[in-house]
């Protein structure tokens, strides 16, 4: 269908038997006709409006479910697989606090789930118009498309980790990689920073550079912080749930459905992950978690200073994964041992000294990045201190 519409006083429309519509500006007061510029519409075949409106909150909801009911019906099909072909992690009495050889390629379920979500709400995004218009446009999609193609590279990387067991420096490197395509491919960048009583800061040149940092920076302190039962799945689906209410209430509804669509996969997974855990996401599924997280956080980057507000809340959500990642860098440079070398420096396995259980550990950095989430609910909410 092609709308051709011109400025007019009184419009005259016509529809042809094709189904073109033409709005028309009559001739000017003396007579003559209007000679000007046309500005014509295409909208694609197929494409209808729903009969009332889409509430972005069902959306959410129904993204959530199908990725939450896709990853946990994949999850012991992937179980099975790991075995078969013989992934799995086999304790080592140091590090490694499981017991039982267990698989880890869940990160495989987590993906397919997210996937799943996210191709489905995309189809029923292009088929209805009501959805574009009013909560996704041509950019969103085009940011959709690249988070997809960045979170499958990352996945790649990840999963080529779990089954060959790449070395630290190259597998540094091939992060390194991703982040950079996916920032200059499809423009994942932070060009400003909403500063709370500072106003927007412009990163200028410093944007790539600090891009890059961002997402190296998340992804490595999600895959850092995988070292019990449970936990990753867990922040995860607190966190995404978080923000996708902020993500709602700013009107970032890309992110929102994000946010949505990886909290389902959290969801389906943590059952299966949490302790005594059945199965591993391995670095397949914290690698694409943290790139999923950071790709979120600028991905609306378009709409101005209410996505760039969108990084500081991801910072608090996340400030104990990214601190724990923090302290074991600068432990380890002290030390003079390699960054990547495993240990048992981590938050995690300092909790676990102490004489907490497996769960309770798991608990206690539940609750705290609870927390950490109500004070971004409570600042960010509508008609609060308007921070970010």
């Amino acid at each position: 269908m092609i709308v051709l519409t011109t400025t007019t006083l009184a419009p005259a429309v016509t529809t042809t038997p094709v189904g073109r519509t033409f709005t028309v500006r009559p001739a000017d007061l003396k007579g003559r006709p209007h000679i000007g510029a046309a500005t014509v519409h295409h909208a694609a075949p197929g494409i209808q409006s729903l009969p009332g409106d889409v509430n972005i909150g069902w959306l959410c909801a129904i993204t959530f479910v199908l990725a939450a009911i896709a990853c946990a019906v994949v999850t012991p099909l992937v179980r099975r697989m790991a075995f078969r072909v013989g992934v799995f992690d086999e304790p080592d009495g140091e590090r490694r606090v499981h017991t039982e050889p267990t698989p880890r390629l869940g990160g495989i379920a987590i993906f397919l789930g997210f996937m799943l979500a996210l191709f489905t709400t995309l189809n029923f995004a292009l088929t209805h118009s009501y959805v574009i218009h009013h909560y996704l446009d041509t950019p969103d999609l085009a940011h959709l498309i690249g988070l997809l193609f960045g979170g499958t590279l990352m996945m790649g990387v990840g999963l080529w980790d779990d089954i060959m067991a790449m070395r630290p420096r190259r597998k540094f490197l091939a992060q390194f990689v991703v982040s950079l395509v996916t920032i200059v491919m499809y423009g994942f960048t932070i060009d400003q920073i909403k500063v709370p009583h500072f106003g927007l800061v412009d990163f200028g040149w410093f944007a790539v550079p600090f891009s890059i940092f961002w997402y190296m920076g998340m992804v490595n302190a999600i895959n850092f912080l995988d070292g019990l039962d449970g936990l990753v799945a867990g922040v995860t689906l607190i966190s995404s749930i978080t923000m996708l209410i902020v993500s709602v209430w700013k009107g970032q509804y890309l992110v929102a459905i994000t946010m949505a669509a990886l909290a389902g996969s959290a969801a389906g997974f943590l059952p299966f992950n949490y302790n005594p855990a059945r199965i591993f996401m391995g670095d397949g599924g914290s690698l694409f978690i943290g790139f999923v997280l950071a790709s979120a956080a600028v991905e609306g980057r378009a709409k101005g200073a209410i996505a760039i507000s969108l990084v500081l809340p991801f910072l608090i959500i996340l400030a104990f994964p990214i601190l724990d990642t923090a302290n074991v860098i600068v432990k380890r440079l002290r030390a003079g041992t390699p960054l990547f070398a495993a240990d048992r420096s981590h938050t995690h396995h300092r909790l676990l000294d102490l004489g907490l259980s497996q769960r309770a550990a798991v608990n206690v950095i539940y609750a705290v990045c609870g927390a950490l989430c109500a004070i971004v609910l409570v600042l960010a909410r509508p008609g609060g201190p308007h921070l970010f």
